[in-house]
């Protein structure tokens, strides 16, 4: 059922368990890009996987005549912060979500910070397309510390908070929330060429 796609391995195994459950899934981005008329192949794909499942989808650009039974797409930018909490209150919040958006650095972190709060218990967050931390001209850079990479590497010591007590110091929520930090080589380039 896995579209071949350099990430599905990494899907498998952390969705599988959740296969047969009734979880909420929300993908950022349609896909198509600009063109309105493409578009949704990863949410019908989700669906497939997800038979009990309601799949929810945002994209920038209006998307919605791809809606059908268990998908339901939304007019929306990934920082609409408004519109973010609106939806995560309408479907009571989400088990997973894929950041396939701007992946513009900034975007990413912003969108990150906004949802993962609004997450299910046990929730699972996915972002693909991280080789744009990389890229001066998506907001990203080896020794850019404003990086998406930067950013997430920075939540990694957090998972072992209490193991190094810092005096005056108060755990964050996502100290306190995040178990797993995993990043994967993605093999080859699979978003926009770079500019």
């Amino acid at each position: 059922l896995f579209r071949s796609h350099w990430y599905t391995q990494h899907y498998q195994r952390y969705f599988e368990p959740l296969r047969q459950k009734r979880v909420n899934l929300l993908e950022i981005g349609v896909g198509g890009y600009e063109d309105s008329d493409r578009g949704a192949e990863s949410l019908r794909m989700w669906k497939a996987y997800f038979r009990n499942s309601r799949i929810v989808g945002i994209d920038i650009v209006d998307k919605t005549q791809f809606r059908e039974d268990r998908i339901d797409i939304r007019h929306c930018g990934q920082t609409d912060a408004e519109a973010l909490c609106q939806l995560s209150d309408e479907y009571g919040g989400f088990d997973i979500v894929i950041d396939d958006g701007s992946h513009l650095n900034e975007h990413v972190i912003e969108t990150f910070r906004l949802l993962f709060p609004l997450m299910r218990a046990n929730g699972i967050y996915a972002i693909e397309d991280t080789q744009t931390a990389y890229w001066p001209t998506w907001g990203g850079g080896i020794d850019n510390p404003h990086s998406s990479t930067a950013f997430f590497k920075s939540l990694t010591d957090g998972l072992n908070h209490v193991e190094y007590p810092r005096e005056g110091s108060t755990p964050t929520y996502f100290d306190k929330n995040i178990v797993e930090i995993a990043f994967f080589q993605i093999g080859r380039a699979s978003c926009r060429e770079r500019v």
